[in-house]
C-alpha cells in the first residue's frame, strides 16, 4: 500500500468528487431554508437529525407509496415506531455480515461470468454491467429469482425513469400519459417478476424476504410496494456505485493498484472513501412529527429537513482539512463512519449497506486486475430526481488479453 503524505492523503486534488451538484450548495454550514424546506448541510446537524426517533422519512415519493391502491402494511422504508423496529429487526438477518458472507459464492460466480462475457465480447458498457448484477445479487436475497421473462433489470429501470422528484415539496404532475407509462412499467414488474415468486414462495418457502412477507400475510399489493422499495433503494443505488468506483480508479492508476493488491480491508477502506465523496443518495428527507432540538436550535412540528449528504461527507470539522480528497487512510473522530453518511444513519440507516460494499468489492477486484482493461468512452453525469441520486452511463470499456492470466480466477 501506499504510505500516507505528511496530509494523510496519499490520493489528493483539488476535489476527488465527481458528481458533487454545486447548485444545491449553500454558504456556511448552518441550517438554512430551501424553498418549503430546511436545508441541513453539517455532519453534525444532519446526523443528529438523521439519528432522531421523533423523525419520519420524507421524500422518495413517501406518500404515494403509502398510499398505494390496495396497500395495508407501508413499505418498511417509510414505517416508524415500533412497527418499524420490529420489521428492521426481523428482516435484519438478511443483511447480516454472516449472511453477506453466505452470498459470497453466488456473487463471485456472477462476477466472473460477466467479466468473462466482458472479455468475449470484447467491449461492454460499465453501467449495463453493474445494474444486471446489481439487480440479480438483490433478487437473490429478496426472493424475485422466478421472473416469467429475463430483462428484469431493464422493467426496473423503466419504473425508477419516469421523471418524477423525490423531494417532498416536489410538484409532480401526474398526467394521464405519465401515469399509463408508470402503470405500465409496474405492471410488467409486477406480472413478470413478482407475482410468479409469491406464486414459487406460498409452494416452497425459502430464506427471503418475500417468504417473509407471505408468513406476515402480505398482500400482492404489499409485497409489490416491498419490492420496488429495494428496487430503487438498493439494486439501482448499487448500479451507480460500482461503475463510480470502477471509472475512480481507472483514472488513477496509483489508487487502482492498491486495490487490487489490498487486503479485503484495505479494498473497503477505498471503496469507503470514494463512497464518502460520491454518496449515491445525495439528498435525504426528514419530517419531524414532535418538537425537535438539533444543536442550539429548536424546530416544531411538523418541519422538513433536506439533507444534503455530499456536504456533510465533507464538513472539515468532522472529516479533516482535506476533507474533498480522496484519503482512504484518513483518521476520523470515534463513531464517524468512513464513508461518512452516504448510508444514512439512525433508524432508517441503509439496512444493505454491507452487500453493497461486499458485491461491489468482489466484482470490481475482478474487473480491475485485467491489465489490458481500458475505458473507450466516459460516461455521462445525470441526476435521477426519484432517489435524488446522480446516474453514470455510456461508460464503456475494452478488455484484451490479462498480462498475468492465472490471475483471472483469483478470489476476492
Amino acid at each position: 500500500m501506499t504510505e500516507p503524505s505528511p496530509t494523510g492523503c496519499p490520493f489528493s486534488g483539488k476535489t476527488d468528487s465527481l458528481t458533487r451538484r454545486t447548485e444545491l450548495l449553500t454558504d456556511g454550514y448552518d441550517i438554512t431554508p430551501r424553498g418549503e424546506l430546511l436545508q441541513a448541510q453539517s455532519y453534525s446537524d444532519s446526523r443528529t437529525i438523521l439519528k432522531d426517533t421523533k423523525v419520519n422519512q420524507a421524500g422518495f415519493l413517501a406518500d404515494q407509496a403509502s398510499n398505494a391502491q390496495g396497500s395495508v402494511h407501508p413499505p418498511v422504508l417509510y414505517m416508524s415506531g415500533e412497527e418499524h423496529t420490529e420489521m428492521r429487526r426481523a428482516t435484519a438477518r438478511y443483511f447480516t455480515p454472516t449472511a453477506v458472507n453466505s452470498y459470497g459464492p453466488m456473487i463471485a460466480k456472477l462476477a466472473d461470468d460477466m467479466v468473462a462475457e466482458l472479455a468475449h465480447k470484447g467491449e461492454m458498457t460499465l453501467d449495463d454491467l453493474s445494474l444486471r448484477l446489481a439487480v440479480q445479487v438483490a433478487s437473490n436475497v429478496v426472493g424475485l429469482t422466478s421472473s416469467r421473462l429475463p430483462g428484469m433489470e431493464k422493467r426496473i429501470e423503466a419504473f425508477v425513469s419516469t421523471g418524477l422528484d423525490g423531494a417532498p415539496d416536489a410538484n409532480n404532475r401526474f398526467t394521464p400519459l405519465r401515469d399509463v407509462t408508470m402503470g405500465g412499467a409496474v405492471g410488467l414488474f409486477f406480472m413478470l417478476d413478482v407475482k410468479p415468486a409469491i406464486e414459487a414462495r406460498k409452494k416452497a418457502p425459502k430464506d427471503d424476504l418475500i417468504s417473509y412477507l407471505l408468513e406476515r400475510d402480505y398482500s400482492d399489493q404489499d409485497i409489490l410496494t416491498e419490492c420496488i422499495t429495494y428496487a430503487t433503494a438498493g439494486m439501482i443505488t448499487t448500479r451507480e456505485f460500482i461503475t463510480l468506483a470502477a471509472y475512480q480508479m481507472l483514472k488513477n492508476p496509483e489508487l487502482r493498484a492498491d486495490y487490487v493488491h489490498g487486503t479485503e480491508s484495505e479494498r473497503h477502506a477505498i471503496l469507503h472513501e470514494l463512497l464518502r465523496l460520491d454518496p449515491v443518495v445525495t439528498m435525504l428527507y426528514r419530517h419531524t412529527n414532535q418538537e425537535v432540538s438539533v444543536g442550539e436550535q429548536t424546530f416544531p412540528a411538523g418541519t422538513t429537513f433536506a439533507i444534503n449528504i455530499q456536504t456533510a461527507n465533507v464538513d472539515p470539522a468532522v472529516m479533516g482539512e482535506d476533507a474533498e480528497q480522496l484519503c482512504p487512510h484518513r483518521p476520523l473522530p470515534k463513531g464517524v463512519q468512513a464513508q461518512g453518511l452516504a448510508f444514512g444513519d439512525g433508524p432508517h440507516r441503509c439496512p444493505g449497506a454491507f452487500l453493497a460494499i461486499k458485491e461491489s468489492d468482489i466484482f470490481l477486484r475482478r474487473l480491475l486486475m485485467w491489465n489490458d482493461l481500458e475505458i473507450v468512452r466516459h460516461p455521462s453525469v445525470g441526476y435521477n430526481e426519484i432517489v435524488k441520486g446522480y446516474e453514470l452511463r455510456g461508460l464503456r470499456l475494452r478488455l484484451g488479453r490479462p498480462q498475468d492470466a492465472n490471475r483471472q480466477g483469483a478470489t476476492a
